[in-house]
């Protein structure tokens, strides 16, 4: 049996997590599912760390992995400096570089271009519908739900401090081969230059724990079991 922590992104709260949670139980594991304080402009990656360290509490003891999902790339690295992280695993997420902010990621990445060739390879023009980008594979009635409960974000994790060195712990790096926030090809790169291993893949878009929630589970088992937890 494993802890699982699920950090999940930016605009977001614990519920994103609430398809796959039941799963992850239901395999027999402890799951810590944190809400943010993305609503707080006084909070940035840090605090954002602080908060996930509280809600683990007894359970940094367990057989801990963390699961950081696209912002929740940054507090997962960092928290994985802080507990002792058995795997840490990176789901369709902004992976850091040492040295950097969150807020110098976007250029520093060659983020913009790749979205650009992708939404041109896709038709996708000017600014396309949150719908179009984010729930374009997740079920209507999730979808539904998601919009009548929307989470404010601040501007505050951009501006958090340079991101220190990436831990030694077991990496792994998720990509959603249709996510069109983080397009597959840009997130391959990342997973190996920033990482320096080669990306999982799975279907769907950049909310799979919404859209492919058994399918997630499949591979983060498998990452579990390969990793000898």
């Amino acid at each position: 049996m494993a802890t699982y922590v699920l950090i999940h992104g930016a605009s977001s709260d614990s519920w994103y997590w609430h398809r796959v949670i039941p799963l992850l139980c239901a395999a027999g594991h402890d799951v810590v599912a944190p809400d943010l304080p993305v609503s707080d402009p006084a909070c940035g990656i840090p605090e954002y760390t602080d908060s996930v360290v509280e809600t683990i509490g007894e359970h940094a003891a367990d057989d801990l992995i963390v699961v950081a999902q696209s912002l929740g790339g940054f507090t997962g690295a960092l928290l994985a400096t802080r507990v002792p992280v058995k795997l840490l695993v990176f789901l369709a997420a902004m992976a850091p570089k040492e040295g950097e902010t969150p807020g110098q990621w976007w250029e520093a990445s060659g983020y913009m271009q790749a979205k650009q060739e992708s939404d041109e390879r896709l038709g996708i023009t000017g600014d396309p519908d949150m719908r179009l980008t984010f729930f374009h594979d997740v079920p209507e009635a999730v979808t539904r739900e998601a919009f009548q409960r929307p989470v404010a974000q601040t501007d505050a994790p951009f501006s958090s401090p340079p991101m220190p060195a990436l831990p030694e712990v077991p990496m792994r790096f998720l990509l959603c081969r249709e996510d069109r926030m983080f397009p597959a090809d840009f997130q391959r790169r990342m997973a190996e230059e920033r990482l320096g291993i080669t990306a999982d893949e799975m279907v769907g878009g950049h909310l799979p724990a919404l859209a492919h929630p058994e399918e997630l589970v499949r591979q983060l088992e498998r990452f579990r079991a390969e990793a000898g937890l």
